[in-house]
């Protein structure tokens, strides 16, 4: 695959990213889509209440119109199955997290979705995932990074799917606490698997579809680096997650996703970590979690903690490429 059409692809999903962003925002503060902030969050964020939310929608679009168009276009070879699946893994999750974020902000109930609701919702896509994947003789190995050895898990390989679809969403949906924290950590992420479906030609829909994510991450951040002028929401949170999910399977490198994703990984395991410390010795092991909002009770700039776990993602990242590239 020729390097220039990596380059569009960034460039067309930033650009419309950037193009309709300014129309959406105030039609969202038109409709009083703005972000109700938790009381038993940090107290500086109770300033960001009002804030227009549900932005994910400007993310979902540019990233949906630049795979379809360099796709189909650029790329006529393209295989349909593989940018069906995650797409309809994208705008699934999406529209979930879509419903989650109209009843917290429309109707004004805060917490969205019931957690039943919200998981039903997030089974129901990875099992539809499975049986496309079983249909196209999708192989259910899963390879060991950094040397040749592969593990068949046949049947479950589903329960994998299950795990890393449900599993991702919600990773990356508890990483979306800071001005441009999950935007720029998950750029990073998805320009690494990016990398890796590209290198070789691995998996060139892959490739395409991960950097038409990073260029709309990087254009979201025009409006969502801090002072937020607008948040994603679960609209873009939860899509992403199930995204990158998606992506580590359809290039099998469904281990490695805990390496690349290591910001996500931690951010979830402080919260895992908080309650069970909580429930069994009664006392908490951070301020407060998730993680970065530990890092905020502890004097730390909102700016400093997200770009600290920027480069932290970086760090991860790297060394993900390095090990399959190295050794894989």
């Amino acid at each position: 695959m020729n390097d220039y059409i990596l380059f569009i692809t960034m460039a067309l999903s930033f650009a419309v990213t950037v193009v309709i962003s300014p129309i959406i925002i105030p039609y969202l503060k038109r409709l009083k889509f703005g972000q109700s902030i938790r009381d038993e969050g940090p107290e500086s964020h109770q300033k960001k209440s009002g804030t227009p939310t549900m932005g994910g929608v400007m993310i979902l679009v540019a990233i949906t119109v630049t795979t379809l168009i360099i796709s189909f276009w650029l790329l006529p070879e393209a295989e349909s199955v593989q940018i069906f699946l995650v797409l309809f893994v994208l705008l699934g999750y999406g529209l979930l997290g879509f419903l989650d974020d109209y009843i917290k902000v429309a109707l004004k109930r805060n917490l969205g979705l019931t957690s039943k609701q919200k998981m039903l919702g997030q089974i129901i896509i990875a099992i539809v995932v499975y049986i496309i994947l079983q249909q196209n003789d999708f192989e259910t190995y899963i390879a060991i990074p950094g040397t040749s050895f592969q593990l068949e898990l046949g049947w479950g390989y589903g329960l994998l799917i299950l795990f890393m679809l449900v599993g991702g969403s919600n990773a990356v949906n508890l990483t979306d606490g800071l001005d441009g924290l999950l935007a720029g950590t998950a750029a990073i992420a998805f320009g690494a698997f990016g990398i890796l479906a590209w290198n070789g030609e691995l998996n060139i829909e892959v490739a395409i579809f991960s950097l038409a994510v990073v260029g709309a991450l990087l254009g979201f951040l025009v409006f969502n680096a801090h002072p937020a002028k607008v948040f994603m929401g679960d609209t873009g949170s939860l899509a992403l997650g199930g995204a990158i999910a998606i992506i580590a399977i359809l290039t099998k490198l469904e281990l490695l996703l805990v390496l690349i994703g290591g910001v996500f990984v931690i951010e979830t395991l402080s919260v895992i970590i908080q309650v069970i410390s909580f429930k069994t010795t009664g006392k908490r092991i951070f301020k407060m979690s998730p993680l970065h909002h530990h890092y905020e009770l502890n004097g730390w700039s909102e700016w400093r903690v997200v770009t600290t776990f920027w480069a932290v993602g970086l760090v991860f990242a790297v060394l993900g490429i390095y090990i399959e590239v190295m050794f894989g």
